[in-house]
């Protein structure tokens, strides 16, 4: 199941099915493709990528034949098509099926693994809750355009939930942990918080690689290091707003792309829109 890659942005119709079919792929600030899409009927000829295609059904049934069966994709479960395997894809219904798909490259996964065999989770369905909410970063709307560090961030959540999906463990060998290393990349993040941020500079800074790091910095700090960042970014965000600033001011000074960005996360990090929380406030 995939698109042409040209265009980002675009909604393309068919004019085929019932309803019109369309695909509409994000502008992410990365290099991989990710999609959404709507099919009435027939959507894809058998075909097989050399990427992992991650998915998520949002409604309908969506059918498509892999390794020898038939499998139906509904709301709540993941998608995970591996590299080199040949599948389809159709409705399963009458009312046709909408989803998004995002496609990774094995190297962005082995990466993060570090040498050991890729996750195959063989029936290309999973109701892993963990697989879940790990796919749902790299699966949210297409108006959330995902950045790069925040994209590394999720690949390595990514990784280790597809190996618990295909039933294998990472292993419980005892690793030191690198306590200057993160602390090093933990105080940097303070100091940026209106800079663009990557992984590769958290790697030079800390001198950690920057899968290690993560790792480390998930347990000693209890969060990621984008979340992390993130975080930090919001809590100037609120310092600002309750000083009088405005929402689109409060959001260039806190280093959010535009006015649009920092609501949603805002509203995602505390459950209120920057508005409503200024209202709240009792003086």
């Amino acid at each position: 199941m995939t698109s042409d890659n040209s265009g980002k942005g675009a909604i393309r119709h068919s004019g085929a099915g019932r309803r019109a079919d369309w695909i509409r792929l994000a502008a992410d600030a990365v290099a991989s493709e990710r999609i959404e899409a709507f099919f009435s009927g027939r959507g894809y000829e058998p075909h097989r990528h050399d990427t992992y295609g991650i998915g998520r059904t949002l409604s309908g049934v969506q059918s498509f034949h892999y390794c020898g069966a038939v499998r139906n994709s509904l709301p709540g479960g993941t998608i995970v098509l591996h590299p080199d395997e040949v599948h389809d894809g159709q409705a399963g219904s009458e009312s046709g099926f909408h989803y998004r798909m995002v496609y990774i490259e094995p190297t962005a996964i082995q990466n993060v693994l570090g040498g050991r065999p890729l996750p195959f989770v063989r029936d290309g369905l999973s109701r892993d809750p963990r697989l879940f909410a790990a796919a749902g970063v790299l699966l949210r709307d297409m108006n959330h355009r995902i950045e790069a560090f925040e994209w590394d961030d999720a690949l390595f959540d990514l990784a280790h939930a597809l190996e618990t999906a295909a039933g294998r463990s990472a292993g419980s060998a005892r690793r030191i942990i690198d306590y200057r290393s993160a602390e090093r990349a933990r105080s940097y993040l303070h100091a940026v918080t209106d800079h663009v941020v990557t992984l590769q500079r958290l790697e030079d800074i800390s001198g950690r690689d920057r899968w290690g790091l993560s790792r480390d910095f998930r347990l000693l700090f209890g969060t990621s290091p984008y979340r992390y960042w993130l975080m930090r970014r919001l809590e100037a965000v609120k310092t600002a707003l309750r000083r009088g600033a405005s929402p689109a001011q409060a959001a260039l000074d806190a280093g959010f792309a535009d006015q649009s960005h920092m609501p949603r996360h805002f509203s995602r990090t505390f459950g209120v829109s920057p508005s409503r929380w200024l209202r709240m406030l009792v003086a």
